[in-house]
């Protein structure tokens, strides 16, 4: 579940008190579990998001292909898969992992506009036939898809990556189906990419895709890239071919407890591409979708101690700065996209002067852009701090800019941790550079 708060006020995940996993035991004759910063993930909750948007699809068939680029731990993956999820990769890397995983090969999808030979080998050859589609972005890596499963004496499962020129009223940085955009196979383009695949007897052509961005908050333009992908099947259709399904993408956003619109429930746009495939000459075949942050956003915060406070008069209104040891290194959305996460603190509040002034939340990096916003905590400064809806695009963004090591990672199940990875240290940074 997402972030609650016990009688006291203190935060917990999962049913965790997150204080507990960052103090020593009492006593003082050990040291603390873990330390800050770190993210902490709720598998119950993730898995549970998953479910109630997978139901949103009713009896039609189909697969959420979990969009590994959001949070790609092993952990969640497994949870996921359990719940009854594939994946979406986007490389190589991301496909490894998928399989480390368990994920079964024919339920995984595999975009990019630029794989390599090797990662296609890996999608051609994992598994009985190899993954579900290889969803080709541009006519010209036809010919590599083609040369590579002719080599590996085995037959690519394809899918084209249509791009239908929909501006998706996103932020710009994450829209994907406008017809700038580096992703997929402008219209125009696919009768000539359709006749190449249909020529190449070491290729089987066996969906259509569309994405068209993130952070969705309407349905309006999901169901019009959906009736548009329709309309290509249905058209492509005509003269006998059929296709053994059509994957719609995904990016269906969340609230992020910061006003404005606020997106529809995730099963919502399950429904609504349901009734779109229902109504159609699609009805009763596979229907993929690629979701990732709707599934594990609010199930995923940044834990972040505080350094120091720090006030400062030199304009005309004073200003007090809460500055955390978590940065942009850790949490880059605020600074790449301007995105906006609720600060709270952690542990209960206590009585405290300055109760209802705003802090600065920075980070220690070494830009002006490592800046988290104004946050209201009400008594005295916090020590350590909750950054909320932090499980999409946190970890899997993270870099250690500024020599400062990845945050670790933990994983809650049942009220209970049940898998980590430590955070690195400042010693495997320097052994790294030291090549």
């Amino acid at each position: 579940m997402p972030l609650t708060r016990n009688e006291r006020g203190a935060a917990l995940v999962g049913g965790v008190l997150l204080e507990d996993l960052f103090e020593p035991p009492p006593g003082g004759h050990e040291a603390a579990r873990f330390k800050t910063p770190a993210y902490v993930y709720d598998l119950d909750g993730l898995a549970a998001s998953a479910r109630d948007l997978a139901a949103g699809f009713g009896a039609a068939p189909h697969l959420v292909a979990y969009a590994m680029k959001a949070c790609s731990g092993g952990p969640i993956l497994r949870a996921l898969r359990d719940a009854g999820c594939g994946a979406t990769v986007v490389s190589g890397g991301e496909l490894s992992v998928a399989l480390a995983a368990g994920m079964a090969p024919e339920q995984i999808v595999f975009n990019g506009v630029a794989k390599q030979a090797w990662e296609i080998d890996l999608a051609l050859s994992c598994g009985a036939q190899g993954i579900l589609g290889l969803h080709l972005e541009s006519v010209e890596e036809i010919a590599l898809v083609q040369a590579r499963a002719r080599a590996l004496g085995r037959t690519a499962r394809v899918a084209f990556r249509v791009n239908p020129d929909i501006d998706a009223d996103t932020h710009h940085k994450v829209a994907t189906g406008h017809d700038e955009a580096k992703f997929g196979v402008p219209l125009e383009d696919l009768g000539a990419a359709w006749e190449e695949v249909m020529r190449a007897p070491e290729m089987r052509l066996v969906g259509l895709s569309c994405h068209i961005g993130s952070q969705l908050t309407r349905t309006a333009e999901t169901l019009r890239s959906a009736e548009l992908l329709l309309g290509v099947a249905a058209a492509r259709e005509a003269s006998g071919f059929r296709f053994e399904y059509l994957d719609f993408g995904g990016g269906f956003g969340v609230g992020y407890g910061w006003g404005g619109e606020t997106p529809p429930a995730p099963r919502v746009f399950a429904e609504v591409l349901a009734q779109a495939v229902a109504s159609s000459s699609f009805a009763g075949r596979r229907i993929v979708i690629e979701p990732g942050r709707c599934v594990v956003a609010e199930h995923g915060v940044l834990c972040a101690g505080v350094v120091l406070v720090k006030r400062t008069r030199a304009s005309a209104t004073p200003r007090r700065w809460l500055v955390l040891d978590a940065g942009m290194n850790d949490l880059v959305r605020p600074a790449m996209y301007g995105a906006h996460h609720r600060v709270e603190r952690m542990e209960a509040a206590s009585d405290g002067a300055g109760e209802g002034e705003p802090f600065r939340v920075v980070g220690p990096v070494c830009e002006s852009s490592d800046d988290f916003g104004e946050h209201v905590f009400g008594g005295a400064p916090p020590r350590r701090v909750v950054i909320r809806d932090a499980g999409a695009y946190g970890s899997t963004m993270a870099s250690e800019y500024n020599g400062r090591p990845l945050p670790g990672e933990i994983f809650l199940r049942g009220g209970e941790v049940v898998a980590a990875r430590k955070a690195r240290t400042p010693e495997d940074w320097v052994a790294l550079q030291m090549c």
